[in-house]
Parts: C-alpha cells; sequence; structure tokens
C-alpha cells in the first residue's frame, strides 16, 4: 500500500504518536512506486559534531553517494555509500563505513547508517 507523507503524518498525529526525524532523515517518498522509506541516520562513532545529510532518496542512486559529514565539528570528513550499500539500506539493512581521515591529526570514524523502510 502506498501512502503520501502527509497521510502518513496525518496517521502518526491522530495517534499522538510524535514524529521525530534526525539530523539526516527526513519525511518519506515514493519513488514511482518503489519502497516507502521515512528516514536514514547515521550513528557516527566518537562524534565530536558531525553529522550525515544522507536523504532516504538516496537509497535509489544509481551511481556511488558521498557526504560530507562535517556538521558543527571544526574539520571535515566525508563517507562514501557504494550502490551495493546503497541497496542494502534499500532492504533494510545497517552499513558500517569509515570516513575519510581529517586533514587536523588524521582520524577516521566509523559511521553506520540505517533506513526506516515502510
Amino acid at each position: 500500500m502506498d501512502i503520501s507523507r502527509k497521510h502518513f503524518v496525518e496517521t502518526l498525529a491522530s495517534g499522538g504518536a510524535l514524529l521525530m526525524l534526525g539530523s539526516c532523515g527526513g519525511g518519506g517518498y515514493n519513488s514511482g512506486g518503489g519502497t516507502l522509506t521515512s528516514s536514514c541516520s547515521g550513528n557516527i562513532a566518537a562524534n565530536h559534531g558531525h553529522t550525515l545529510p544522507i536523504v532516504p532518496a538516496d537509497v535509489d542512486s544509481p551511481t556511488a553517494k558521498t557526504y560530507d559529514i562535517t556538521g558543527s565539528a571544526d574539520h571535515g570528513h566525508s563517507v562514501t555509500l557504494s550502490v551495493a550499500q546503497l541497496g542494502q539500506l534499500k532492504a533494510g539493512t545497517a552499513v558500517t563505513v569509515t570516513s575519510t581521515a581529517a586533514s587536523t591529526d588524521g582520524h577516521t570514524h566509523a559511521v553506520t547508517v540505517s533506513c526506516v523502510i515502510y
């Protein structure tokens, strides 16, 4: 059953539920009858201000996606999700990748990404 974003939010609101979206997720989508995904989120190990700005529609990308996870940190990192990893996310499987090294001291972060699938 395909539902619109408006219907999804109205359904949650009528049930007294609180919809909380992470900094890297947001809203639902339905790409031409494809999987309806409500949100994606990233858990960044040893985090100190980084955020992962992934949007649910990215799981349908035919190419790898690279994200800047700088957030409010004073240095940058990026993470790349392969087409295969995006497919795993679409299937509801969490994926863990390692960020690029920081230019300040060379540290990296393990980033675990997951998407909530409806």
